[in-house]
């Protein structure tokens, strides 16, 4: 079901700014939203609604390289890596933190490394996530509900 919201997700950040605002333009720029959108995004959206995770993942690795402090971009770039086939998760750690270094309230990174440490089986470190998020949402937001109920189906069944 994840897989299904990310796309909608990344429409929805590019659609209203967002992903732009993550890259640094504080939303005062007289340019139209279609200037602002950011084409790495757009590209990425279109290969994580195809489940094509290598494509998301070479887009994403050509733009880390130039521009290596954007959380989103690492924090996609791990998402693609762990939804790929045979994830390196050693791989998706590093960018989930680097992420989380940039930005830490980055509320998707968090998410998503907790999704993460389910993966290998740590669920302590996906609490401390969820902790996380919940400090971040002062409402109850997205991530932290998704997040919970992963450790929950995750605690019952051992799976996610």
């Amino acid at each position: 079901m994840k897989t299904l919201l990310l796309p909608l997700i990344l429409t929805g950040l590019l659609a209203s700014g967002g992903a732009v605002l993550a890259a640094g333009d504080p939303g005062g720029s007289s340019s139209s939203a279609a200037e602002r959108k950011d084409p790495v995004m757009e590209k990425v959206a279109a290969a994580t609604s195809r489940k094509d995770w290598a494509g998301a993942q070479g887009v994403l690795k050509e733009a880390l390289s130039a521009d290596p402090n954007n959380a989103n971009y690492h924090n996609l770039y791990a998402y693609s890596i762990r939804k790929g086939a045979n994830p390196d998760m050693n791989l998706v750690f590093k960018h989930y933190n680097e992420a989380l270094r940039i930005d830490p309230k980055n509320k998707q990174a968090h998410e998503y490394i907790g999704e993460a440490y389910l993966m290998v089986g740590n669920v302590a470190k996906a609490r401390e996530h969820l902790g996380q998020l919940d400090k971040l949402c002062f409402f109850s937001c997205a991530e932290y509900a998704d997040l919970k109920k992963s450790i929950s189906e995750y605690e019952k069944t051992g799976k996610q």
